[in-house]
């Protein structure tokens, strides 16, 4: 599986984007989809992932900070996923990946082991 991100902007706070995540590979659909980010000097974080449709049950889940605000969504017949990000906040700007796993549910980065390149988003206040 090959992950691309793109989507990244520079946007006013409060002001939305949405990211998408083209990936290869037939059997993308059953693998977990998820979303990190890294701001500067900070580590990665896991931001949202999505299960995979087939043999998972498609759940979502979300770090706290962006409950209520981001929402992650896959269209299957496109093999893309996507992460729209409303009323956006300083705070959010990073470097945000995609990446896919073979282990639902899970937050950790070390159990995806496929990576897109990132997509830049900058937040001004």
């Amino acid at each position: 599986v090959q992950l691309q991100a793109s989507g990244g902007g520079s946007v006013m706070a409060g002001e939305s984007l949405r990211l998408s995540c083209v990936a290869s590979g037939r059997y993308f659909r059953n693998y977990a989809v998820g979303w990190f980010r890294q701001a500067p000097g900070q580590e990665r974080e896991w931001v949202s992932i999505m299960n995979g449709i087939i043999g998972n049950d498609g759940a979502t889940r979300y770090t706290d900070s962006v409950k209520g605000r981001f929402i992650i969504s896959r269209d299957s017949t496109k093999n893309t996923a996507y992460l729209q990000m409303n009323s956006l906040k300083a705070e959010d700007a990073a470097v945000y990946y995609c990446a896919a796993s073979g282990h639902p549910n899970t937050v950790y980065a070390n159990e995806y082991e496929y990576w897109g390149r990132g997509t830049l988003v900058t937040v001004s206040s």
